[in-house]
């Protein structure tokens, strides 16, 4: 479930902060850290526990100073997530399609965002109805709408296709991170788990009654060693994902 929203805080501290334009005070003592390096130890304790240990003094805590003293750079929580998922955005990995084709280069840019996720699982429990409008974020942005350019769709489609392709990623990162917590809650894998409790589930489970979820389930579950598996759920889904564009590509191409 999400969890935070970008977008909550100032819009016009926000933009100051992403874009580098706040005031510099003229004297006085250099400031002891940049934006950027308290974006970077938010983002370092993310990693490490999650969005739900996020908090301005668990961050000034990392930097060795107080929450006041924070306060000083970054006016609240909101504006730190903007600051955060920006930073992210513009260090992203950008790897080279596998040819020039469309379908390979939405390919790339999917499996960017999986890694993105793979990196920082918290991206993926952030709502960014409102994006922080920072370097980092337009310059995905840009990236990204490029893979569809020049193939007849009009701008609001192009917008829409990439929703529809990120929102998917997104999703997939999600139910990765969902199976990963809860392999490291049990302290042991899917398939050990289906494996200690194989006995009860035949005493409980009616094959006769549902045959086709007994069918199925058992197929996948070989399949798969376990009741999901996040990177088959990926693969398969992201190519259903470019034959339905490839329906409006080719409409829109004649």
């Amino acid at each position: 479930m999400t969890t935070e929203h970008t977008g909550g805080g100032d819009p016009k501290r926000s933009i100051e902060l992403l874009w580098g334009l706040q005031d510099r005070p003229r004297r006085g003592p250099k400031p002891r850290f940049t934006v950027a390096q308290i974006a970077q130890a938010a983002i370092d304790l993310a990693d490490r526990e999650g969005l739900t240990a996020l908090s301005m003094r668990r961050v000034a805590d990392q930097l060795g100073v107080t929450a006041m003293s924070l306060y000083t750079y970054v006016p609240s929580k909101a504006e730190l997530l903007d600051l955060m998922l920006d930073t992210a955005y513009r260090e992203m990995v950008r790897t080279e399609p596998a040819d020039d084709s469309w379908r390979a280069r939405l390919t790339a840019i999917a499996d960017d965002n999986r890694i993105l996720y793979e990196r920082h699982p918290w991206l993926a429990d952030i709502s960014t109805g409102r994006p922080p409008l920072g370097p980092g974020v337009m310059a995905k942005y840009e990236h990204e709408l490029r893979a569809l350019d020049g193939l007849g769709l009009d701008d609001v489609e192009m917008d829409a296709a990439l929703t529809f392709l990120l929102g998917f990623v997104q999703t997939c990162a999600r139910a990765a991170a969902d199976a990963r917590a809860a392999e490291h809650e049990r302290a042991m894998s899917d398939q050990q788990w289906w494996e200690s409790n194989a006995p009860l589930l035949e005493k409980v489970f009616d094959t006769t009654k549902y045959p086709t979820a007994a069918r199925v389930g058992a197929a996948a579950g070989e399949a798969h060693g376990a009741a999901y598996s996040p990177t088959h759920a990926y693969d398969f889904g992201l190519d259903r994902i470019l034959d339905s564009l490839a329906v409006l590509i080719e409409a829109r191409t004649g």
